[in-house]
């Protein structure tokens, strides 16, 4: 089985002296996950996360490990380097795109979303705002979206005061009032996206990533 695509480098981790296992999110297939032959030894052309190129994938039977052929064609992570805020950023939707979104199935628009994060990451004033954004997309994608465009109770789209932690959806003023304790006050933030995280994290099992905790 063979599989041509493009994709970001997302994890690394060494398997032996020599290689590595690699997770590399591409644009058609997903999550990919296979060996980079030499990536612990290479001196030019080494592999590095954050690195976005051209993917080929090969193994004998879809359900092996599989064999990364990978050819960089951009180092997406270069330019946040000496900015901590950055960094934290990238590290923390990498860790979410490896904890949360399941081996070669397809998040496209998701996919298209990371690489216009890393793209323009370094020449915003306000990094956080997109980085919150792309978490909503994310939640979206994983069958927990946000809606923010009208009341779950009446409709209105006036007055949109609240959010509920069970529905995903904005509440105003009236019909929040009597279970305001109950509810996330708007305007969205990363404190509210944390939490809807943490419960798909729950729903499906697996830890909540360490990178993210840190922003």
């Amino acid at each position: 089985m063979q599989i041509e695509t493009d994709g970001i480098l997302i994890n690394i981790k060494p398997f032996n002296e020599r290689d590595a296992v690699a997770r590399i999110f591409t644009c058609d297939n997903g999550v990919l996950v296979g060996m980079l032959r030499g990536a612990m030894v290479a001196k030019k052309n080494k592999p590095l996360i954050g690195q976005f190129g051209h993917v080929s994938w090969n193994a004998r039977l879809d359900s092996q490990l599989g064999v990364f052929h990978f050819e960089c064609e951009k180092n997406l992570s270069a330019p946040l380097m000496m900015n901590s805020d950055l960094l934290k950023i990238m590290n923390a939707t990498f860790s979410l795109i490896y904890n949360l979104i399941p081996e070669r199935e397809s998040y496209q628009h998701l996919y298209e979303r990371t690489l216009c994060l890393l793209k323009e990451l370094p020449s915003l004033n306000a990094p956080y705002d997109l980085y919150l954004n792309w978490e909503m997309d994310l939640l979206k994608d994983m069958g927990y979206a946000l809606d923010l465009t009208k009341c779950s109770g009446c409709q209105t789209k006036e007055k949109l005061c609240y959010l509920s932690p069970k529905t995903g959806r904005a509440v105003c003023a009236d019909c929040g009032e009597p279970y305001k304790d109950r509810l996330y006050k708007l305007p969205i933030s990363l404190i509210i996206t944390e939490k809807f995280i943490r419960d798909v994290c729950n729903n499906l099992g697996v830890e909540f990533p360490a990178c993210r905790k840190m922003l």
